[in-house]
């Protein structure tokens, strides 16, 4: 899938330019094939492991820019 690519392992900044974390995985609807969020990874010593503890879901509807990095909008704070 495209946006699997073009979007996991992108650092995610709120819109302070505060790094919050880097997409590890992405939220879909089965049905409709709608993203519905982004699992980020906080970085750090646990960054490299998989554990549930270390991920935030970010709603899809809270993005305002994918570009070299994601940007949230001003209203979504973490």
């Amino acid at each position: 899938m495209r946006i699997m690519n073009d979007v996991v392992g992108k650092e995610v900044v709120d819109s302070n330019g505060m790094l919050i974390g880097v997409v590890g995985d992405l939220q879909f609807d089965v049905e409709s094939k709608e993203l519905l969020a982004l699992i980020l990874k906080q970085k750090g010593f646990s960054f490299s492991f998989s554990s549930s503890n270390n991920e935030r879901v970010v709603p899809y509807d809270s993005i305002k820019k994918i570009g070299d990095v994601i940007l949230l909008k001003d209203e979504y704070d973490i």
